[in-house]
């Protein structure tokens, strides 16, 4: 028992989907999976996946606003501000007091659905984790950046350290700020959206530098990036699960045309994975080609953008969808059985892959 998995949510190009599939992906596991607890950490000040796990529109923001101005918050901030205060050594707060049940909140929710509440306040908080992550060591053996590091990871461990078997998804933002590094530094695996666009294919790249340095480093910058502090402080970077190819209905073109731009961000990462597989989970197949590599590591989402977005601004399970029209901030949104047929099955596609 105890945790099967974590799952970083990341890829620093934004608008990729992220929150999107980290709903989606949360709410149909518990579904599925009514033995196992979910766990989503949302770590984007943004707070979107929350908003849709806690009812969507804005029921969902109401919801993280009640949640968040708390006299100690039940959020990401909450959490953190309370460990950060208490200092290195203290015992670690009780994580059922910032987390809660998604279902006391949104009814169509699973009960086995709990959340750690995105918050607004993370991006003004940031420069104060920056500050306890630069402490000067009052001793060898105190790393403070190793510490803000392995927040997230310590409640991870501490929050499944029972009976009961746990999945953790973490959302995150783009931008590689402190709070993305911790949400990193948290998760054993990563699950990558990327779109089909060339700026895709440079956001893989630029990834896996952030997460591992470029050889040879930075003539300035290389001895202070993330990779480089990783590396000597012991944190343990997580490695590529699956690249998930989200919002692929908006490119109009040929199949071709799409398949060349898919594959350009698959080809930039095959070669990365030639000469680093350890930077992958290992594969359970020989990969010997770029498409042994794709088969392998990339899932499509291409029929997932119309009815997920629907049910995601809804905070619905998408088995409890049907074919009508739906209010969407006033506006009337149809959703055709078929679309949810097929959002369903590529969410189960990349689930059984988990």
């Amino acid at each position: 028992m105890g945790l099967i998995h974590s799952y970083a949510l990341w890829n620093n190009k934004g608008g990729v989907g992220k929150s999107t599939i980290t709903f989606h992906l949360a709410m149909r596991y518990a579904e599925l999976h009514p033995q196992t607890k979910i766990l989503v950490i949302d770590l984007c000040p943004q707070a979107n996946s929350s908003m849709m796990l806690l009812g969507g529109g804005p029921v969902g923001e109401e919801n993280i606003i009640n949640l968040c101005k708390e006299a100690t918050p039940r959020s990401v901030v909450g959490y953190l501000s309370t460990v950060i205060t208490n200092g290195r050594g203290a015992q670690l707060p009780d994580p059922y007091k910032f987390v809660v049940n998604v279902s006391d909140y949104n009814t169509y929710a699973p009960q086995n659905l709990f959340l750690l509440c995105g918050d607004g306040n993370l991006e003004p908080m940031a420069p104060a984790i920056n500050e306890a992550a630069s402490a000067k060591a009052l001793t060898p053996t105190a790393q403070p950046w190793k510490w803000i590091q392995e927040i997230i990871r310590n409640f991870i461990e501490d929050i499944t350290e029972s009976n009961d078997e746990w999945l953790v998804f973490i959302d995150t933002n783009p931008s590689f700020s402190i709070y993305t590094q911790i949400a990193v530094s948290g998760a054993e695996r990563l699950l990558v959206p990327i779109n089909a666009d060339d700026s895709s294919k440079t956001a893989a790249s630029a990834m896996v530098a952030l997460l591992h340095g470029t050889n040879p480093p930075h003539p300035i910058y290389g001895s202070w990036t993330y990779a480089k502090m990783a590396n000597e402080q012991g944190i343990i970077v997580p490695k590529i699960h699956m690249l998930i190819g989200n919002r692929l209905t908006q490119f109009k073109g040929s199949a071709a045309a799409f398949k060349a731009l898919s594959d350009a961000t698959s080809t930039s990462l095959y070669e990365i994975y030639k000469k680093n597989p350890d930077y992958f989970v290992e594969p359970k197949v020989t990969i010997s080609s770029k498409e042994n590599f794709i088969d392998y590591y990339s899932k499509p989402l291409r029929d997932f953008n119309s009815a997920g977005v629907v049910c995601a601004h809804l905070g619905r399970l998408l088995s409890s969808m049907k074919q009508k029209y739906y209010t969407v901030y006033s506006e009337e949104a149809k959703v055709n059985a078929e679309k949810i047929k097929e959002c369903t099955k590529a969410i189960d596609e990349i689930i059984v892959n988990l």
